[in-house]
């Protein structure tokens, strides 16, 4: 199982020296890969109805402050080594699909083939207004069309692709990936049009268990949700078992109430909870999980990171 963390390209954090910072110590800790985030353009309100807390909240303060993710990425590959570079995800209808192809493909060549294309449509209307050229009940289609269409750029050396948003044919578009034949792709999303594109084009499925629409913050819940995602995979035609599952976690080893079917939420309660979360995910078939060590302030950041490497990863 594989062990990620969030690096702050938003809020407080959101600073050049920061942000290398802990891109560098968490490769030097031996996470696996880091994540970023992807927003554009957010409403000037402090509850903009984020839909992964009980408030409508951002977990992170200041989440306006944000740094572009594909931009952002390009740079953290240049300050890091060896460590995976995962899109958290990055809202496909924002940018145009050739256009973020060849994006993607530079990001993965630059950095040697460290990309992980983490992928979704989007949640917020007033975002997707202002940015896409296409409109926002259309996202699932456009996300579906764009990355069939990206996903012929990377691996066609003549790209042909006829769609209702994108049109490309005669045109040249390398360099290709290095990873062949394109880089990992991990679908996020909760939903069932989310877990069907999962199931379809889906190098794992990428879920946040505390969509208050969708939950999947306890153990049971999780497991039926993989449940649903091998029936969909064999739907699709695909070997059921050929999509792999990270699991994002927000918040972990805090005191809560239990969820609302009785059980104990994931990663709340004590380490000792954590490290048996770990093994109990591992056991049903969760390839990856990443955590949040996001706030305001930096050194604090860097000192959980530190005592999560002693207290959990060092009992691995």
């Amino acid at each position: 199982m594989q062990i990620g963390f969030n690096l702050p390209v938003s809020g407080p954090m959101a600073t050049p020296e920061t942000i290398a910072r802990t891109a560098q110590l968490g490769e030097a800790l031996g996470f696996d890969y880091l994540t970023m985030t992807d927003h554009v353009a957010l409403p000037d309100t402090s509850t903009p109805g984020y839909p992964y807390s009980t408030t409508g909240e951002f977990y992170s303060p200041d989440p306006g402050h944000r740094m572009e993710q594909l931009t952002a990425t390009a740079w953290v590959a240049a300050k890091t080594s060896k460590i995976r570079l995962v899109l958290a995800v990055m809202v496909v209808p924002h940018r145009p699909a050739v256009v973020t192809a060849k994006m993607l493909s530079t990001i993965d060549v630059l950095s040697e083939g460290r990309l992980v294309v983490g992928i979704g449509a989007g949640w917020l209307k007033v975002e997707i207004d202002a940015v896409a050229t296409t409109p926002f009940a259309e996202r699932g289609a456009v996300t579906d069309e764009y990355m069939d269409a990206m996903k012929v750029i990377w691996t066609q050396d003549k790209p042909v692709f006829h769609g209702k948003y994108v049109n490309i044919e005669g045109l040249l578009t390398d360099p290709k990936p290095v990873q062949k034949p394109h880089p990992p792709i991990w679908v996020g999303g909760e939903s069932g049009p989310s877990m069907r594109r999962a199931a379809r084009i889906g190098d794992a499925w990428y879920p946040i268990g505390s969509n208050n629409a969708h939950l999947l913050d306890t153990l049971p819940r999780l497991e039926a949700g993989i449940a649903r995602l091998r029936k969909l995979t064999a739907e699709a035609g695909r070997d059921p078992n050929a999509v792999g599952v990270v699991y994002r976690v927000k918040r972990h080893a805090y005191a809560a109430p239990p969820a609302t079917d009785g059980n104990r939420k994931l990663f709340t309660g004590t380490v000792a909870n954590t490290i048996e979360d770990l093994a109990a995910l591992k056991a049903i078939g969760v390839t990856a999980i990443d955590f949040d060590f996001e706030g305001r302030d930096a050194v604090k950041s860097s000192e959980d990171m530190k005592k999560f490497r002693d207290e959990v990863l060092a009992r691995l």
